[in-house]
């Protein structure tokens, strides 16, 4: 008896192995390997936006012996790859392309290969290995060795340029579908994505159309299915097989998913979910909702949707619109670039931007929920959970352009999950993550109403306690940039300008434009920072300080609101139906900044004093800054008068070195800061200004390399 007992006691515990040993084989075969330090496997770096880096190799002690290592050109003009396993994945116009992140080989293209002598890639094409190495590919330079501070004519200052409205970097503005200029064109632009809505369909031969410009995003599959890249190309969702990048086409139908509008930004990939945002143009009324949605990562299926204009039975919605101005209103839409997850909680974060039109809202009364707000739902079903809006009733376009940054900080003796919030206005709100309440209070203050015939004005708009605003926001005449700043040159064309305009009513925050009647003098407001405060590159942030890092510009918009001309160009009003919108002495639309000649060999300057572009380091436990500094030069000044602050959209990065670097300035310069301090420690030119956000990994070689793209092509730095 005791025998038998054994025999199956032991038969049952060898059956429980074997059940043991084939559950943890299969967790084995399904186990999907974890990312690494050294990778950069999103566009932000990780889900919380903060755009760091735990990597050391480079330091405060060594960052000034940064030299570049390799380039690579024919890549999207605003791109910040992503690195997995020693691999950069990076958009182009034709494709993708997978790179050697230790020597710029190409791994594997799809899509067809640069012409000969053409924007090309890498060592194969026009990129090149060591110092100063551009290739006939190039276009441009290759980055040069660090410099002083001085040099040749650099690009001028972004400013709401009159060639193309929003653009920073002298391109037109896209045509939104049903007309006028859109969200994400150019630089600050916001319409339809580069490449448009796709013409063709992706095939095995390429994507049929340009892939967002901005970057991809990678899954790493689930253990039965491969990895994937997965991008936008106008309004497809498309997957490539991240170890080949052959079209792969289990996802979706034929390897993709057709998500019924544009979007140049890049998904987010959180499991096995795939979200993503909306270009839907800036005509006021239309067929193309402004919505996020999630899809399924292995299939493509469609999860769940956030509506993003509060609808009827919305328990927001009937405070926020007053009338019928919820149907089929445009714009507020996530067009920025990437989201931001709380991991732990799997809460996701998406902003929206202001409702169509831009500069006149009398068809909309109301705050216009959820238009310039973050807004957190359960990434897992779409779920609301709360929201913050930072402006109400939009009349400014003073987009919510990125997500927030996520840091947790000890206020009032107590850990809080927090997060930082800022936009166009470059006020930034230090909110708990988990309810949106703000951390060192937000109060509800007067602004001045206008008297634009049918305007709804909102009688208040939030400003946080703390911290101060990041740049300008408001303005009187003794403002206007000196001599002593610049050169005479620039005093006197500057004074001339606003003479022309008749002066400029500026009220402080908030400032609403004036009323101009047809045929009457000129008379003209400006508004700060107008088409700056912090742009779609966003904060970055330092989880063992507490500090988030927010580059802001002055682009003053200066002008007034018209009757619509028949015939006038308006930008993204044409195409609308609204009677009003925004003019100046230049004419109609949205195209008069305030900037003006710095004399004979130098770039326009803005009109007001510098600086014209800072760096901040806000730390998130106290709401105070903990350093801000002017960030960027204008080359032809005098050494003494140079150090004036330079524009720029995209935003900065930051590691566990102790550094943060930025390219974004108008001065060609590519910079690492000390980020305890803000004392600059690297500078060097860049073959253009840096058109996107940075980012740093570590290769197979076990070396730390920072990248900045510029015009396209991508600029690599190491240590020797």
């Amino acid at each position: 008896m005791h025998t038998r007992r054994l025999h199956f006691v032991s038969g049952a515990l060898l059956a429980l192995l074997i059940g043991v040993g084939a559950h943890l084989l299969a967790q084995q075969k399904s186990a999907v390997p974890a990312f690494t330090d050294g990778d950069w496997p999103r566009f932000a770096g990780d889900f919380a936006g903060t755009k760091y880096s735990k990597l050391t190799q480079i330091n405060t002690t060594n960052v000034s012996k940064l030299v570049q290592a390799w380039t690579f050109a024919g890549i999207g003009a605003q791109q910040t790859p992503i690195v997995v396993n020693g691999i950069l994945y990076a958009s182009a116009s034709s494709g993708v392309v997978a790179i050697d992140g230790a020597t710029g080989e190409v791994v594997w293209r799809y899509g067809a290969a640069p012409a000969a002598g053409g924007a090309g890639g890498g060592r194969d094409a026009g990129g090149g290995r060591g110092r100063g190495a551009g290739g006939p590919g190039a276009g441009a330079p290759a980055a040069g060795a660090p410099v002083a501070g001085a040099g040749g004519g650099a690009p001028a200052a972004a400013q709401a340029n009159p060639a193309t409205g929003e653009g920073q970097d002298g391109t037109p503005p896209p045509a939104a579908r049903g007309g006028g200029a859109g969200r994400g064109a150019g630089g600050a632009g916001r319409g339809a994505p580069a490449g448009g809505r796709a013409a063709a369909v992706p095939t095995a031969e390429g994507p049929g159309s340009a892939p967002s410009s901005r970057g991809i995003a990678y899954w790493p599959g689930d253990g039965t299915l491969t990895p994937r890249i997965l991008m936008m190309v106008g309004e497809r969702l498309v997957a490539l097989n991240a170890t080949n990048g052959a079209l792969d086409t289990a996802f979706g139908t034929g390897g993709f998913v057709d998500i019924g509008v544009n979007w140049g930004g890049v998904p987010l990939v959180f499991k096995n979910i795939v979200v993503v945002g909306s270009n839907n143009g800036e005509v006021t009324l239309g067929d193309d909702p402004g919505d996020t949605t999630a899809y399924d990562a292995r299939t493509g299926a469609k999860l769940w949707t956030f509506v993003s204009v509060a609808q009827p039975g919305d328990p927001n919605h009937a405070a926020a619109w007053l009338n019928d101005g919820w149907k089929k209103r445009q714009g507020v839409n996530h067009w920025g670039w990437y989201f931001t997850l709380d991991e732990q909680r799997e809460i996701l974060y998406t902003t929206f931007g202001s409702p169509a039109g831009n500069y006149w809202g009398g068809d909309r009364p109301g705050s216009n929920l959820y238009a310039n707000s973050v807004v957190a739902v359960d990434v897992n079903t779409g779920k609301y959970l709360w929201h913050f809006q930072t402006v109400h009733h939009d009349l400014w376009d003073s987009d919510q352009p990125s997500p927030p940054t996520l840091v947790d900080v000890n206020v009032g003796g107590r850990r809080v999950p927090a997060l930082g919030l800022i936009g166009k206005t470059a006020w930034m709100f230090l909110l708990d993550r988990t309810n949106g309440k703000p951390l060192f209070g937000v109060e509800e203050r007067p602004v001045p109403k206008g008297t634009v015939p049918g305007e709804w004005y909102s009688p208040t708009q939030p400003f946080p306690v703390k911290p101060a605003p990041l740049a300008r926001v408001d303005f009187k005449k003794e403002d206007l940039v000196k001599a002593a700043d610049t050169t005479p040159e620039h005093e006197q064309n500057c004074l001339a300008l606003y003479e022309k305009a008749g002066g400029f009513y500026n009220a402080g925050p908030f400032t609403p434009f004036v009323f101009h009647e047809d045929g009457a003098p000129p008379a003209s407001t400006i508004q700060f920072p107008g088409n700056g405060g912090t742009n779609w590159g966003g904060p970055a942030g330092d989880p063992s300080l507490g500090y988030i890092f927010a580059f802001t510009q002055d682009a003053a918009l200066t002008g007034w609101i018209e009757k619509k001309r028949e015939g006038g160009n308006y930008g993204s009003g044409n195409g609308s139906p609204q009677p009003y919108d925004r003019g100046s002495i230049t004419g109609p639309g949205p195209y008069s900044g305030f900037a003006a000649s710095m004399g004979q060999g130098l770039p326009q300057g803005p009109c007001q004093r510098p600086p014209w572009g800072r760096l901040t380091a806000v730390n998130a436990a106290t709401g105070e800054f903990a350093w801000q500094i002017p960030l960027g030069i204008t080359d032809g000044l005098p050494p003494e008068k140079q150090n004036t602050g330079r524009g720029g959209s995209s935003g900065p990065i930051a590691t566990a070195g102790g550094l943060i670097f930025i390219g974004t300035t108008s001065d060609a310069r590519f910079r690492a800061i000390d980020s305890k301090t803000g004392k600059e420690l690297f500078v060097t030119r860049l073959n253009a200004t840096g058109s996107a956000t940075p980012m740093t990994y570590q290769a197979r070689n076990g070396k730390q390399y920072v990248v900045q793209a510029a015009a396209g092509t991508l600029n690599v730095f190491s240590l020797p």
